[in-house]
């Protein structure tokens, strides 16, 4: 059972309080839910710990398809599971391995700084990790540990986003498309991009919303529920973040 702790205005949570949680998911790619870190896993670690150890999922928060190196200012799912947690709805945020809230060092510690300072814990599946989430004054070697963890999570990142920009240069002097992900709105033929109609009218949709003055959310819950599908989310929900990109891509272009 994780001890007592006083809130951040020395208030102690009470007994329920403290086995009340938010889950959060994330992954990166689509690829990367091949590979075993899809959300379905995530999800299934997280109810079979919180059912061991007792505690409440009270919400589910999730990012789909955005970099643990990201901040919280894109990260809409991670912003709403720390809302909860200054709100005081839920004593922490259970993640399913450390990785899954940040694959930066600094911007680990960040986070779990700010868990903190809110009065909240942060818990992970992993057996491995647990013990090293809490600080201890009298063993040094728990914030050591973590930051290890952190510190390997970033260089196995950098390693991969070297592997893929190597890959897409050897197919860029090949001529043509180089690979990677395909902007909404076109899609590859061959080694070119061509416009995708359909896409297209889906993207008007957005730029007419926007300039309505629609928020982010809005905008995609409306394209939602107008069952206009993206690109690649198999749940065929549309995220705000993949609205800013589009939006932002547009501007740039």
């Amino acid at each position: 059972m994780t001890p007592t702790k006083s809130t951040s205005d020395g208030r102690a949570p009470s007994p329920g309080a403290r086995l009340r949680v938010v889950a959060y998911l994330r992954v990166s790619t689509d690829k990367q839910a091949e590979q075993g870190l899809g959300l379905d896993v995530q999800e299934h670690a997280i109810r079979t710990w919180a059912k061991a150890g007792g505690y409440r999922i009270l919400g589910w928060t999730r990012d789909e398809g955005i970099s643990g190196s990201n901040g919280i200012d894109s990260r809409i799912g991670l912003y709403d599971a720390m809302a909860m947690v200054r709100d005081r709805q839920v004593a922490g945020i259970v993640v399913y391995r450390l990785d899954r809230l940040a694959r930066d060092l600094v911007l680990q510690e960040s986070l779990l700084a700010d868990i903190r300072r809110m009065g909240g814990e942060l818990f992970s599946t992993s057996p491995a990790e647990a013990g090293y989430l809490t600080d201890d004054p009298d063993d040094p070697s728990r914030a050591l540990i973590r930051q290890v963890l952190g510190a390997v999570s970033q260089y196995e990142r950098s390693m991969i986003r070297l592997r893929m920009r190597s890959g897409k240069a050897r197919k860029k002097e090949k001529g043509g498309f180089a690979g990677g992900g395909v902007p909404f709105g076109q899609r590859a033929e061959g080694r070119e991009l061509v416009e995708d109609a359909s896409e297209r009218a889906v993207v008007a949709r957005i730029l007419e919303l926007h300039a309505a003055g629609s928020s982010l959310r809005q905008i995609a819950a409306t394209l939602t529920a107008e069952g206009h599908k993206p690109k690649r989310s198999k749940s065929g929900t549309w995220h705000p973040y993949a609205i800013a990109k589009i939006i932002k891509r547009l501007a740039e272009s």
